[in-house]
């Protein structure tokens, strides 16, 4: 088995990208179906480029290198009050913040502000030549040159080596409270769906759990919840239970763990929207697929079972004209279904990596 280099600085970092034909960069390994290469690939651990650089709380923003964990980050935040609210998945699994920007992947919990790509201020990677590429700032304010933070979000570690990130943070809320809505079947759980997320209520979350229950998450003053969940319930028009303090909070970090996955299944993104659920839904039930409708409708997590060839989904998404993205479990391939253009990446992965030293997607 081939061992991973494992840099402990920028310098060191550099020359392992200049003296190995093919890299790939990994944090924490949550995300193993992104950081999987072949034979010619020479891995890249990035667990000892950590630490936290800068932190201002005025100014809601933090500097940290990519190796960082994510838990660090949180408890860090967690002390002056302050959060990441775009809801890193794998948290407690030890994903680091490096892999959440490099993934681009988010939780449930970024419907109301939004996901990393509206939090990443500033960037620094390794480019595949070995230099060291500076993009972005350390304010909000900060708008000048190309934006290459939101270039590097979700390009899973093809275009650079992130080595360090500046993030902008929110108050985390005093309280939350989830309402957990009894529909009487899934196109009911649907319509309940567009009903909440025109609506004024400001929610956090907003899902569907199949097969016909919708769950809204409310953040703000612990005093002024309850009053609020009730208002939503009578305009809902539907059973609802009321989730709160621990068991409220225990359901939405399992579901930021993926522990509804269960064992033995490959963990699959698909974008969404609400219109198409209802068939895509109905395509699924005769794979015995486990799977959740998240971000008001847009995203669909599935956990596909092991023991099913991947290759129906593949073919199952472009009959749908979707696409998906393999997260983690074994599998072949991380792209599934409707080919999505690559274009400007090309053109991206010709100026940062000329000598194609970062294996292709």
């Amino acid at each position: 088995m081939k061992m991973s280099l494992k840099p402990s600085t920028i310098d060191e970092l550099q020359q392992c990208v200049q003296q190995h034909p093919r890299v790939l960069a990994r944090g924490a390994g949550t995300k193993s179906a992104l950081s999987r290469v072949d034979a010619t690939t020479q891995i890249i651990d990035m667990s000892d480029i950590r630490g936290i650089k800068e932190y201002e709380p005025n100014e809601f923003t933090f500097t940290a290198l990519a190796g960082t964990t994510l838990a660090e980050i949180d408890a860090l935040l967690a002390a002056q009050g302050q959060y990441l609210p775009f809801d890193p998945i794998l948290m407690q699994a030890g994903a680091t913040l490096g892999g959440a920007v490099a993934s681009g992947l988010n939780g449930s919990c970024r419907l109301r502000y939004g996901g990393i790509r509206d939090f990443l201020l500033g960037v620094c990677f390794v480019d595949g030549t070995g230099a060291l590429i500076k993009g972005g700032g350390r304010v909000v304010k900060n708008a000048a040159g190309f934006d290459l933070p939101k270039l590097m979000v979700g390009s899973l570690g093809r275009l650079g080596v992130l080595t360090e990130l500046t993030l902008k943070v929110f108050p985390r809320p005093n309280a939350r409270l989830t309402l957990r809505v009894t529909c009487s079947d899934l196109t009911d759980a649907v319509n309940k769906l567009y009903q909440s997320a025109s609506s004024t209520w400001e929610l956090e979350a907003l899902d569907i759990e199949p097969p016909a229950t919708l769950l809204l998450r409310i953040a703000g003053d612990e005093n002024a919840l309850r009053a609020r969940a009730q208002r939503i319930q009578n305009r809902i028009e539907r059973p609802a239970q009321v989730m709160t303090d621990a068991e409220e909070k225990d359901y939405w970090r399992s579901l930021a763990e993926m522990k509804w996955l269960g064992k033995n299944a490959i963990l699959v993104k698909v974008p969404m929207t609400p219109k198409r659920i209802a068939d895509f839904d109905a395509s699924l039930l005769s794979y015995s697929v486990m799977r959740r409708y998240c971000v008001a409708g847009n995203l669909a997590w599935l956990a596909w079972p092991v023991d099913r060839p991947l290759d129906a989904l593949h073919t199952l998404l472009l009959s749908m004209d979707l696409s998906g993205l393999v997260v983690f479990g074994p599998a072949n391939r991380i792209f599934l279904g409707k080919e999505i253009s690559q274009d400007l990446i090309r053109r991206v992965r010709k100026a940062l990596d000329p000598d194609q030293r970062f294996p292709e997607y």
